[in-house]
């Protein structure tokens, strides 16, 4: 088989999505309002968290705020691409660009993946050891977990990228998907990929699930715990500080499951692409939605900022 080695590789062909012209033209204005209530969101997030000194002191939203600026970049690295696709017809990513757009993506995922789990392990805290939250999620505390949460996804992306960065891939340099995800780039290659799919599986998957599962183990103590508060209202109390994030978590991992957590095929279909789009663009335009519109204390701060800076609306 022909190849050329990925240096000399210029640019590649986004496939993007699979379906007729007419359609594709609708997605752009989807797509569009899609971002633009992201960005509108996450933005409102962290503006309100930083200007409310009573939410950032709290550890749950003071990690919110950090979950709202991954979720920012998440859909930056993908979306506006997208959309100049979509515009242009074009549909082509240059060499750099895909490796740049592939290292962001993941690093911006799965930042989000162990912001959700230090979130989680912040209500164990809060339901499991109520005497001892202060002590447990410090200040410091609360920093090590955003810390962690950045620096080592930032260190994973980059492995990946930099292996990526040696493989050759083949003249066509068709990319089945509408953006250059680690998997649908592996399948233009011609090289032997072998050592990068063995990370996949195993790196890769165990710092993907190492945070789930961790999820999973704090809402085992929790439900454990709330169970044994005698009171129907006190479960109710309980269970109602974790509904957001749950709600988030469910909708994350549930799309990212999809497509990274079965066999995987060189031919991409459309559940895969619509499960690309649900964790890429939906998930992080709901998540400021679900903690504003559930959340209580959230738009208690709404109406404190708006009152300190917009007296007269008050």
């Amino acid at each position: 088989m022909n190849h050329r080695n990925s240096t000399d590789v210029s640019e590649f062909l986004l496939r993007g999505f699979p379906s007729p012209p007419e359609v594709q033209r609708l997605l752009f204005p989807l797509f569009l309002s899609i971002y633009l209530l992201t960005l509108l969101g996450n933005v409102t997030i962290i503006l309100l968290i930083r200007s409310d000194m009573q939410l950032l002191q709290s550890p749950m939203y003071f990690l919110l705020s950090h979950l709202a600026l991954a979720d920012l970049g998440f859909t930056s690295t993908t979306i506006p691409k997208a959309l100049d696709n979509l515009l242009s017809q074009k549909k082509t990513i240059s060499y750099r660009g895909c490796l740049a757009q592939m290292y962001f993506y993941m690093s911006f995922g799965n930042s989000d993946s162990f912001l959700l789990a230090s979130m989680a392990y912040d209500r164990y805290v809060a339901i499991c050891c109520p005497l001892r939250y202060s002590a447990m999620m410090s200040r410091n505390r609360c920093l090590l977990l955003a810390a962690v949460s950045w620096i080592v996804p930032i260190i994973h992306s980059l492995l990946y990228t930099l292996l990526m960065s040696r493989i050759d891939f083949c003249d066509s340099g068709e990319i089945p998907h509408f953006f250059c995800d680690i998997y649908p780039v592996l399948d233009v290659s011609c090289s032997d990929t072998s050592i990068i799919e063995t990370l996949l599986v195993t790196e890769g998957v165990v710092e993907i699930l190492g945070p789930f599962v961790l999820i999973i183990i704090s809402y085992a103590f929790i439900f454990y715990t709330v169970m044994k508060i005698p009171s129907a209202v006190g479960k109710r109390k309980a269970f109602s500080t974790c509904g957001s994030h749950i709600c988030v978590v469910v909708l994350f991992y549930g799309t990212v499951s999809w497509v990274y957590f079965k066999p995987h095929s060189k031919n991409s279909d459309h559940k895969d692409t619509a499960a690309a789009v649900m964790y890429t663009m939906v998930t992080p335009m709901l998540n400021p939605f679900i903690y504003s519109l559930r959340n209580s204390e959230m738009k208690a701060a709404m109406k404190r900022v708006v009152k300190q800076h917009f007296p007269l609306i008050s």
